[in-house]
């Protein structure tokens, strides 16, 4: 009862002593800095960070952020802005340096799957396993309606020791800075940090593309991608957030979204590329010395071994390999005269191949009776995707 009646006492002179204040406010940095870690990486990153704001004209600290993650592409960009009326410019591209799992959302515990769709950060993680953490709120709306009822999965972070069986990992300095950025707009009063992540960029040509062939291997995937799609192309259109919903079914729904703004023209239909006309007449029967690649036999099988391995994407999803046969000319300059090939491959890798094999450095040219001449010559190639 002393103590009660000393504090009544103390608010009573404190009221009446004509002195102000304002009650102590938290502060989100603040608090994360009593972390080592946090406290550590401030000392290391802050000042970078600062002057790489300057040099972009943005104002520091940062007040709203936005990340958005790409699967295929292993990019995870990191977007901000003043003040909820401007648009988003782009601040940082990390590079994303594990990937578990494939294209398609997360539906279950022990899936190995990265999430697909529309999520916020829920938790700073100081004391991470994985150096230092930032959660997402997995499983969102749209999961629990389409994931696994029981076992639908969890614990989905972007973190660093780039490492990963589900999450977003990348390397200890990378998440320190996001871990700053992240922090400070939680301080400047942005409860909701939106992270959305996609299967592919759909801006990049290359990465449509192999989600087209995707999409042919598994076509029930296609309902989710245009709805991630859409999501996409409104953020890229209006540097704004699209505003995101939740259907009956569990299917995404961008709200502001008008189809027809972002109608798309039908694809240009596959023109192989076109082959170079020799004549065959021109072409030596025999030779007493075959064309010379440049660093011999050695230097063009690593010449082959790098087209190999450049033409693994693509290769269709239900085949593991394949083999490929290309017909060249090599002319009496020792330069490709024609290139084609005549068994195997699909239009995109073979245009690819034949693209290759015209971008060869000059041979040494074949010869006969001591002069040189013109020969064509044929090569198996083995496509080959790795374990």
């Amino acid at each position: 009862m002393k103590n009660f009646a000393t504090f009544i006492l103390f608010v009573f002179i404190f009221s009446h002593s004509g002195a102000q204040t304002a009650a102590p406010v938290f502060n989100f940095i603040d608090y994360q800095r009593s972390f080592p870690r946090i406290s550590e990486a401030l000392k290391k990153r802050q000042d970078t960070l600062m002057k790489q704001f300057r040099e972009k004209n943005l104002d520091w600290p940062v007040k709203n952020i936005y990340l958005r993650s790409f699967k295929y592409d292993s990019q995870l960009e990191v977007w901000v802005r003043t003040g909820n009326d401007e648009k988003y410019r782009l601040f940082k591209t990390y590079k994303v340096c594990a990937l578990a799992g494939t294209l398609g959302p997360k539906r279950m515990r022990g899936d190995y799957q990265v999430p697909e769709g529309f999520y916020y950060i829920n938790e700073f993680n100081p004391k991470s396993t994985y150096h230092l953490a930032l959660g997402l709120n997995y499983p969102n709306s749209s999961d629990r309606i389409l994931g696994d009822s029981l076992q639908p999965g969890g614990d989905i972070y972007i973190h660093g020791k780039c490492v990963t069986t589900g999450c977003i990992p990348i390397m200890d300095s990378q998440i320190e800075e996001l871990y700053i950025l992240a922090a400070h707009a939680r301080s400047q009063g942005q409860d909701f940090i939106p992270v959305h992540i996609f299967p592919v960029q759909f801006s990049n040509s290359k990465s449509t593309a192999y989600l087209a062939r995707y999409l042919k291997e598994f076509p029930e995937y296609a309902e989710l991608s245009g709805e991630l799609k859409a999501a996409y192309q409104y953020f890229d259109k209006t540097r704004h957030l699209p505003i995101m919903m939740t259907g009956e079914k569990g299917e995404y729904i961008v709200a502001n979204y008008d189809a027809e703004a972002f109608k798309e023209k039908a694809p240009p239909k596959h023109v192989a590329r076109p082959v170079k006309y020799f004549n065959e007449d021109d072409l030596a029967k025999s030779v007493d010395r075959l064309p010379v690649y440049p660093g011999g036999n050695s230097g063009f099988q690593s010449f082959i071994d790098q087209t190999s391995r450049e033409l693994v994407e693509f290769l269709p999803l239900n085949l593991k390999r394949t083999y490929v046969m290309i017909e060249f000319i090599i002319d009496k300059n020792g330069k490709l005269a024609s290139a084609k090939v005549i068994k195997g491959g699909n239009d995109e890798l073979n245009d690819h191949l034949q693209e290759k094999f015209e971008n060869m450095p000059d041979w040494k040219p074949a010869s006969r009776l001591e002069k040189n001449v013109a020969i064509k010559l044929k090569q198996s190639i083995v496509v080959e995707r790795g374990e």
